[in-house]
């Protein structure tokens, strides 16, 4: 498997340093925005960053990458900013007067050069600035796309793992058969 790494064209996945995850970075009130199922089911801001950080949780370990969610605190009265880690997910809500633009901006710059770095958001002046760092951009709607997607596969591969489990003959059998 190939990754496009900063600097670099398509880099083989072998030569990124063993135990560094690829790492994805997520706008979140970005994401929340173009995202057509909290709106449809009239999800409240708190719910819908819960609900995005669930699935995140879940897309991570399904893909084995590590994520960051930045949330603005721009106009909060956090004196510094907040990071919690989950599992590969790390959330963070920015400090006053610092906006998730500039926090992810620093984070990508901050990254070493040779970790293969996304970044999700739908803001164009956004997008240039890390596409600029190095980092590969994705737009909102095509993170919420492969999250579906991928939530979709797993539920299933669930069904036919279940259905196969039904089966008398086929419970007996090893996994690998």
């Amino acid at each position: 498997e190939r990754l496009r790494c900063r600097g670099h064209r398509d880099v083989p996945r072998a030569f990124q340093p063993p135990g560094m995850k690829p790492l994805l970075i997520v706008d979140g009130y970005n994401v929340i925005g173009a995202w057509k199922e909290a709106e449809r089911r009239g999800w409240s801001m708190d719910e819908a960053r819960d609900q995005l950080m669930h699935q995140l949780l879940d897309y991570c370990g399904y893909t084995g990458e590590e994520a960051v969610l930045v949330f603005d605190g721009y106009r909060s009265d956090r004196p510094v900013a907040t990071e919690e880690k989950n599992g590969e997910l790390t959330l963070v809500f920015t400090r006053h007067g610092e906006t998730a633009d500039s926090y992810i901006e620093r984070l990508v710059v901050q990254t070493p050069k040779y970790r293969f770095v996304r970044v999700a958001t739908s803001d164009g002046h956004e997008q240039s600035m890390v596409l600029g760092a190095g980092a590969v951009r994705m737009t909102s709607r095509e993170l919420l796309r492969e999250m579906r997607q991928l939530r979709n596969a797993g539920y299933a591969a669930q069904a036919a793992e279940q259905t196969l489990n039904r089966n008398s003959l086929a419970s007996g059998l090893p996994r690998d058969v």
